[in-house]
């Protein structure tokens, strides 16, 4: 597999703590090499899901008994939708922990595999109460996913409603609750109720987790125009500027016609018929000046004609 470059100023320092404990079990070198991979699995996953999982399998290869490269290995396979290959990486990563904390991410796999029956057994397993709060709120929204995968979308919804649905404050997985159960009842017809848990999980979402606006945007009926588009910036561009040239190049054309006919008006045309006249006036004085200097070359000529003649004497009888 082609390594993919790591910047010079990731180090692996950046890990976790817990991280970079296992990983002294490797040799220095490695340790470090795989830790810089693991950084980039953690900076690229959410942005950048396809490199993160390149990142995930060199890492794996450096380090395939490190349980939390498996687990990165997990987590950056299920975000490119590597369903099969993610559970087997969870799965691997809990056995040599023996943590249940990835028991919900599992059964979300098993759903993505298109096996929702198995997740909503999973959703009844005894792993399920040695989870915390948080973890026991995504296996409920799992466990709701997978009614819905099942055609069961009003069990769906009372699968949501729990305690922590009905609390007040706000915890980091608040916003993705009140979301799958706004979602939930919008997929009964429940549209108004709806309306009121995309309000609540917005208000919720400090971190922009989801996409609750949006939501709340096409049940009221807004519909959002990308202003930023290029091609329509490009278009919207072109046009004014085709259109102006046009114009400009109509108006040219109309003052080149105003220009020609104002040269031949009246006035200017009386100007240049004096100026007509002058030049016939020259051409006949020319012709006059020639014409008087060939009949006096002809006297001349005539005169010397005589002069080469012998004189007559007078007569003789």
């Amino acid at each position: 597999m082609k390594r993919l470059p790591i910047p010079d100023d990731v180090t692996g320092e950046e890990i976790d703590k817990s991280v970079r404990q296992e990983l002294m079990s490797l040799p220095k070198t490695l340790a470090e090499d795989v830790a810089r991979n693991l950084v980039m699995v953690a900076k690229l996953l959410d942005d950048e899901p396809e490199q993160a999982y390149q990142y995930a399998r060199v890492a794996l290869r450096l380090a395939s008994r490190v349980a939390a490269v498996r687990e990165a290995a997990g987590f950056a396979s299920y975000a490119v939708g590597k369903y099969s290959e993610a559970l087997a990486e969870f799965r691997a990563a809990r056995r040599m922990t023996g943590n249940s904390d990835l028991w919900p991410v599992m059964a979300d796999c098993e759903r993505g595999m298109g096996r929702p029956e198995r997740a909503l057994a999973m959703a009844g397993e005894p792993e399920v109460q040695k989870l915390d709060r948080a973890g026991q709120v995504e296996m409920r929204m799992v466990a709701a996913g997978a009614r819905r995968d099942m055609g069961q979308a009003d069990a769906a919804v009372v699968t949501l409603q729990s305690p922590e649905l009905a609390s007040h404050s706000i915890q980091p997985w608040t916003a993705r609750l009140r979301y799958a159960y706004a979602d939930a009842l919008l997929a009964v017809g429940r549209e108004d109720e709806a309306r009121e848990w995309f309000a609540k999980a917005l208000e919720a979402d400090q971190g922009g987790t989801t996409d609750a606006s949006d939501r709340l945007a096409e049940l009221d009926g807004v519909e959002f125009v990308d202003a930023l588009d290029p091609e329509q910036e490009a278009d919207d561009a072109l046009k004014p500027v085709a259109e102006s040239t046009v114009e400009e190049s109509r108006a040219d054309e109309s003052k080149a016609e105003e220009v020609e006919i104002e040269d031949v008006e009246p006035e200017d045309a009386e100007a240049v018929e004096p100026e007509a006249d002058l030049v016939e006036d020259e051409v006949q004085d020319d012709d006059a000046e020639d014409l008087a200097e060939d009949a006096e070359s002809a006297a001349e000529a005539r005169s010397e004609d005589r002069a080469g003649l012998p004189e007559k004497d007078g007569d003789d009888s």
